[in-house]
């Protein structure tokens, strides 16, 4: 068996502290390494001779295996910071070379010594990084009355959270900037985003959010958002249908989604939003639909969503992505080959969900059912408007749906 898999990397997490926060075993595992791996500022502030500290390749993943394996069969050492399992290192090498390979000694985590400082419970606090994210990603995670904390890219994601609760009925919210915690030059700023007016942060800090909302639409993980939630040319599946199919299509965290015909990419968008770790991909022929559906997400907080080209062609280009969990034609139904290309790419146990409002679509899910199996439903929704003074109910164009499950 090769040296490497024998002779564990040690993953030490160092807080703001630095040296002086390291036990005596932790620091004796440091110092006895053939190697340290770090950052800068973390090999800084380690007493070991510079000959043995290799400071991180920007970007890091594409060397990361490399630069250790240069050094197998010796003792590696990698700083991390506070609890490296905790959005840090510790999680990229468990990836990449395996739990077992791993000796991890954490140090406090930034989310436990925010809550230790905010008086929360760590377990009920939700947490979203920024750190290689846009600030909109932290626009699902706010609810009424919910703690968030918010892992910073720099020391300006301060001022741009305080911006995103204020355009998105949050301004009331009681923001503290907790900078170099665990540190000698530990340091707290608080305020509302209505009244923020600090300039940049120290770049080490997080952002703790009291949420309180005092907006008028409320935009939730639950699917079904309002139609005005979307902004494009009205090809739109709306917000009663759209809470169906998304039920139909049944997201769990992890899974990926493929929309085809994605119109606003309000399916793809709110399958997203139902957990941070969901993915989608959403298959359009309009370049100006793709455009929308970007911005839509971005808006939504789900900036992470993919947006291609016209289906089938496009699915050569993810020919390497493997089998999808989900499934959901919109549009494109009736083009030939579209259903056998669809129905290949999803694995076993996938879900494929189709909608249609034509009656030359309605017919194909007839054959949907033929030939994959599955089942059918048709509905119908009415909204009441206003007629002179009284209330009518207008009818919707009716949506007939066909849901499978691969075997």
């Amino acid at each position: 068996m090769p040296a490497s898999v024998d002779v564990p990397i040690d993953v030490v997490g160092i807080g703001a502290d630095g040296w002086d926060g390291l036990s005596d075993a932790t620091r004796a595992i440091v110092e006895r390494a053939d190697v340290v791996f770090g950052s800068a500022r973390q090999l800084d502030s380690v007493p070991v001779p510079d000959a043995r500290k290799r400071q991180w390749a920007s970007p890091m993943l594409p060397t990361l295996r490399g630069a250790i394996d240069e050094f197998d069969g010796r003792s590696v050492c990698v700083l991390g910071s506070g609890d490296p399992m905790f959005h840090g290192i510790g999680v990229t090498l468990a990836r990449v070379f395996g739990a077992d390979r791993l000796h991890v000694i954490p140090a406090p985590s930034s989310l436990s010594l925010a809550c230790a400082r905010m008086g929360w419970a760590v377990h009920t606090t939700t947490t979203v990084s920024l750190v290689n994210t846009p600030v909109g990603a932290l626009g699902p995670a706010l609810a009424d009355g919910v703690n968030v904390l918010v892992l910073s890219r720099d020391g300006t994601t301060p001022g741009a959270v305080a911006e995103l609760l204020r355009q998105n009925g949050f301004g009331e919210s009681r923001v503290t900037v907790l900078e170099q915690l665990g540190g000698p030059a530990e340091r707290s700023v608080r305020s509302t985003a209505n009244t923020w007016t600090e300039g940049a942060a120290d770049a080490l800090n997080v952002v703790a959010i009291e949420c309180i909302f005092s907006g008028t639409t409320r935009l939730t993980r639950v699917p079904g958002l309002p139609d005005t939630a979307y902004a494009g040319d009205g090809q739109l599946t709306k917000a009663e249908v759209r809470a169906l199919t998304v039920g139909a299509l049944a997201p769990s965290p992890g899974e990926t989604l493929w929309d085809v015909g994605g119109g606003s990419g309000s399916i793809a968008i709110e399958w997203m939003r139902t957990d941070p770790r969901c993915r989608a991909v959403v298959f359009e022929s309009a370049p100006h639909r793709r455009t929308q559906i970007t911005q839509n997400a971005s808006t939504l907080g789900v900036p992470a969503l993919r947006c291609v080209g016209a289906a089938p062609s496009a699915f050569e280009d993810l020919a390497d992505d493997g089998p999808v969990d989900a499934l959901f034609i919109g549009g494109g139904l009736t083009q030939d080959g579209m259903l056998d290309a669809c129905w290949a790419r999803v694995r076993s146990g996938g879900r494929v969900v189709a909608n249609a409002v034509t009656a030359e679509s309605e017919a194909l899910l007839l054959q949907c059912v033929s030939r994959y199996g599955g089942s059918l439903r048709k509905f119908q929704i009415y909204r009441g408007e206003p007629l002179g003074s009284f209330t009518s109910w207008r009818p919707q164009l009716p949506v007939a749906q066909w849901v499978s499950v691969k075997p």
